[in-house]
């Protein structure tokens, strides 16, 4: 899928360090795919790790934020690309990856069309905006006055995160972590398979054989293949553990209500 890591409050300096970031460095680093769905790179060896832990996001405090979102997931599932250019600033809308992608000759609606692939025949931009318009978290753009960004990222300890990666010999994108308490790891692939342990809300390595080749079923659940703290493999579904990043939806309000300013991530030119 067509995905980068948007950092909005953690960046990987040198292996792995975290901290705040503008918005060239945010857009240079790429990124799993979006939570309950990222593909990580090759794997190093499975070894047994500290688990660091991780504090997920929460909603976005502004009731009107949510509000926002119901009449963006309105929109969405009429299609209605019109009521959908009410939503999006008419100018100053940014696409960030290498670079700033937007012609800022043309309409936000249009530089976000081409951003997310909005007039893709099988649907792909609307299903893009389904999953912002269902996310509740974001967190403020550093740099950019009333502009946030989602989804928000989960605060982790940067430095233990960055002995995590180097004592593993891995990198960021083989990370995640589970989206509660208590989720099972089972022995295969399978939703009936056998429980083998259970994690915590930390970082867990996930390996890079995470769609298993006999998994074709479209009812059949996706799993993860995910390596234990204790070094022990197993899979996990796929819906319960999110990634570090991803693509990132951004607004702002002003006094028409909130708007679509931006937009890190994409297909690319």
């Amino acid at each position: 899928m067509r995905q980068r890591l948007a950092a909005s409050t953690l960046i990987l300096a040198g292996l792995a360090t975290v901290a705040f970031v503008s918005e060239p460095a945010r857009a240079q680093i790429q990124s799993p795919l979006p939570p309950g769905a990222f593909k990580p790179p090759p794997a190093a060896p499975v070894k047994p790790y500290k688990p660091i832990a991780v504090t997920p996001p929460g909603p976005y405090p502004d009731p009107s934020f949510a509000a926002f979102r119901k009449q963006l997931n309105d929109i969405v599932q009429h299609k209605d690309r019109a009521g959908l250019a009410k939503l999006v600033v008419a100018q100053g809308f940014f696409w960030m990856q290498d670079k700033d992608h937007a012609d800022k000759h043309k309409s936000g609606i249009d530089n976000l069309a081409k951003a997310i692939d909005l007039d893709a025949k099988d649907g792909y931009g609307w299903e893009v905006l389904a999953t912002y318009a269902n996310e509740q978290t974001a967190s403020p753009l550093p740099d950019h006055q009333g502009v946030i960004c989602a989804p928000a990222n989960p605060q982790i300890d940067p430095k233990a995160f960055e002995a995590l990666v180097q004592g593993t010999q891995t990198a960021p994108p083989d990370w995640g972590y589970p989206n509660k308490d208590g989720v099972e790891v089972r022995n295969a692939a399978q939703p009936n398979a056998p429980v083998i342990d259970k994690l915590g809300v930390y970082l867990v390595r996930v390996l890079p054989d995470s769609t298993p080749a006999d998994n074709s079923n479209s009812d059949q659940p996706s799993f993860l293949h995910i390596a234990t703290p204790s070094g022990k493999p197993g899979y996990v579904a796929a819906d319960a553990i999110s990634g570090l990043g991803g693509d990132e939806m951004c607004y702002s309000k002003d006094a028409g209500g909130w708007k679509i300013t931006g937009y890190f991530g994409g297909a690319g030119e």
